[in-house]
């Protein structure tokens, strides 16, 4: 057999939150609750679903390779030219691609922790060094980052607004101030899988205009509730993107997740009703965990990191075994903490009432 990399001999795979159909097989569950992965309890849009059905009669034809019809749409809504935008699998791929293409072994690429573990994965992958920058409280710690960056000279700096798992934000102002001390050379990718829940003011655009070496990315998996179709997106100057044209696998996006994402972007009512459930829900957990004494993060996203009181691990199981799937933080550096999903109101009641008794010893 052919030798494996270094770099992915010493890497540790990604483990993502438990797929329901495990669950319900290991535990013999036939009703399960899942809120541990972030997606839109409402599904996606109807839209979007009948623009993959009527795509389907041309899913004998390779898809038109850099989705050129999403990116001219995408041009319009952020008001920036086509050809500053990248399709991909996902953000998932664009912070691959932007690793494949930026990183040599041995560069280095500035992470906050706890964040989202595939930062450090595509550094990994790509046998770069991480530079971790633990937040600050429960945001990302700017200065100490931008420091980070031009003390150790990295090609990546990676930044998650609102921030997953905590769902705290960071000021624009205090970006821009950072920007002032991160070297030209160091792209810093600002992931906003969560922006469109948050609704602070931040200008992801001018950030883009501004600053040649700012790249943001978006996903289709969160608030469009598109997970299972892999779509995201990422914006960056048309020279930042050349060299990525080269490397990107051509067919990568296929286009019943075209057709969806073309589709979902027009249905504003559904994004409203979205954002709706998911304020209401926010509303309610919150209120839930102060009446049974348990500390949460104030979140900009569709989820709410909170800390029972003892080792998360026990909860989770717990929880599980009342047909309630949450995700426990241990893999985050946070071993007592939890990060719940807001689902429906059925599916809070349900969540709250579980966690209630498990706190109580039932």
């Amino acid at each position: 057999m052919p030798g494996v990399r270094a770099a992915v001999q010493s890497m540790k795979p990604y483990v993502p939150g438990k797929p329901v159909e495990d669950v319900q097989r290991e535990l013999g569950l036939s009703d399960l609750v899942k809120l541990n992965q972030n997606e839109n309890p409402l599904g996606p849009s109807p839209r979007a679903v009948a623009a993959a059905q009527a795509a389907m009669a041309e899913v004998h034809t390779y898809p038109e390779g850099t989705a050129r019809r999403l990116r001219n749409r995408l041009a319009e809504m952020w008001d920036l030219p086509a050809d500053w935008f990248l399709v991909g699998n996902g953000s998932d791929e664009v912070f691959r691609l932007l690793a494949e293409v930026y990183l040599e072994p041995g560069d280095r690429v500035v992470v906050p922790v706890p964040s989202f573990a595939a930062y450090r994965f595509v550094a990994e992958l790509m046998g770069a060094e991480v530079v971790d920058v633990p937040l600050a409280g429960w945001t990302m710690d700017l200065p100490a980052m931008a420091d980070a960056a031009a003390e150790s000279g990295a090609k990546l700096l990676f930044l998650c607004r609102p921030n997953n798992p905590t769902g705290a934000v960071f000021a624009e102002a205090d970006l821009r101030a950072a920007m002032e001390r991160v070297p030209p050379s160091t792209l810093v990718v600002v992931d906003e899988a969560y922006r469109e829940f948050d609704a602070t003011p931040f200008d992801s655009r001018a950030l883009v205009r501004d600053y040649p070496n700012v790249v943001v990315t978006r996903t289709f998996s969160k608030i469009y509730g598109m997970a299972g179709f892999r779509l995201g997106y990422g914006i960056m100057r048309p020279e930042l993107l050349a060299p990525i044209w080269t490397a990107r696998d051509p067919f990568s996006v296929n286009g019943l997740a075209v057709a969806a994402g073309l589709a979902a972007l027009d249905d504003t009512e559904h994004l409203a009703r979205t954002l709706a459930v998911t304020r209401e829900g926010k509303a309610y957990l919150y209120a839930a965990f102060e009446r049974l004494g348990l500390a949460c993060v104030p979140s900009e996203a569709n989820f709410i990191l909170f800390d029972a009181g003892r080792p998360a691990a026990e909860v989770f199981d717990r929880l599980l075994r009342r047909g309630v799937l949450v995700r426990p933080c241990a893999s985050f550096g946070l071993p007592n903490h939890l990060r719940v999903t807001v689902g429906t109101a059925e599916e809070n009641r349900r969540f709250v009432e579980a966690l209630e008794a498990v706190l109580k010893g039932d």
